[in-house]
């Protein structure tokens, strides 16, 4: 598989001009679109808009969810497949070298937006007013781009870039709550495999549950599914295993001789100290204080 270090080794490779920065790069789409035929990866994060009619955009090992006008952030390293896509209408690409935000506020704050990722099939669908919003940002961007670049033009440009993940993020809250068919169904399938991982006994097998084993069974990117749940509940998938478990430890002290190193062992904690300061977090005071009251 192919990676390239610059934006210019990527321009190269497809037969396309040099681009007007070596750090940052759009592509306008013009109905058709075809960046690397082949998977390839790179030290820079891309954003795209598009509304396929056809072709393969992968990453992620995803297949592209092609029903909408769509953004898709793909962050360093990350595989990318663009081959032979046709747009309903024109679409566009940024990529950004991650060396391009070094001493700016988006070295740091780009790595707290959760979108980058979640998977292709997790893309954030606009409506036709965010789709101008988004333009708007994108021509600003390329109207900077294409002048003779100055001291401003960095930070201009990455100014825009930024708020297009701010608004980003922002669609995706509305996503979020548009699709309570989605989520609010995710609470009870979330809590029903915490139960059904109990239930199976794999809590012997396979330890505690992570997050990312309960997001594989419900095909979802543990950022997505943290994010989700985070919306409809107030809390993240691990705060909620955390809940789950203690929940089952204060059943297990109440209705068992157990005590609490082996009330920990058999919800699959190891470190007995890391099972009391999260039952203090949780429950407000100590499996063993709790133990006393359930006694008297």
């Amino acid at each position: 598989m192919k990676h390239f270090k610059s934006l210019t080794e990527l321009h190269r490779a497809n037969g396309f001009p040099p681009p007007e920065n070596p750090m940052l790069s759009l592509f306008l789409c013009n109905k058709t679109c075809s960046i690397g035929e082949t998977e390839f990866t790179g030290d820079f994060y891309a954003i795209g808009f598009k509304k396929l009619k056809s072709g393969m955009f992968l990453y992620g090992r995803t297949k592209y969810d092609h029903d909408s006008g769509s953004m898709s952030f793909v962050k360093p390293r990350q595989v990318i497949q663009l081959k032979n896509l046709e747009f309903e209408e024109n679409g566009f690409l940024i990529f950004i070298h991650e060396d391009f935000l070094n001493g700016h506020v988006l070295h740091n704050d780009i790595k707290k937006y959760g979108f980058f990722e979640y998977e292709s099939s997790e893309a954030l669908h606009l409506s036709p007013r965010e789709e101008e919003i988004v333009w708007e940002l994108y021509r600003k961007i390329e109207t900077e781009y294409n002048n003779n670049q100055d001291e401003y033009s960095r930070e201009i440009m990455l100014g825009h870039i930024d708020s297009i993940l701010k608004y980003s993020q922002r669609f995706y809250k509305r996503q979020f709550i548009n699709r309570t068919d989605l989520s609010g169904k995710l609470v009870s399938k979330f809590n029903d495999a915490l139960n059904l991982y109990f239930g199976n006994g794999l809590l012997a097998q396979k330890g505690l549950p992570s997050v990312k084993m309960m997001a594989d069974q419900l095909n979802l990117s543990t950022r997505y599914l943290s994010d989700l749940l985070k919306q409809e509940t107030g809390k993240t998938a691990i705060e909620l295993i955390h809940i789950f478990l203690m929940s089952e430890a204060k059943n297990l002290l109440k209705g068992s001789d157990n005590n609490i190193a082996e009330t920990a062992y058999a919800l699959g904690f190891d470190n007995l100290p890391y099972f009391s300061r999260l039952f203090k977090k949780e429950v407000g005071i100590s499996p063993n204080q709790y133990k006393k009251q359930v006694v008297n």
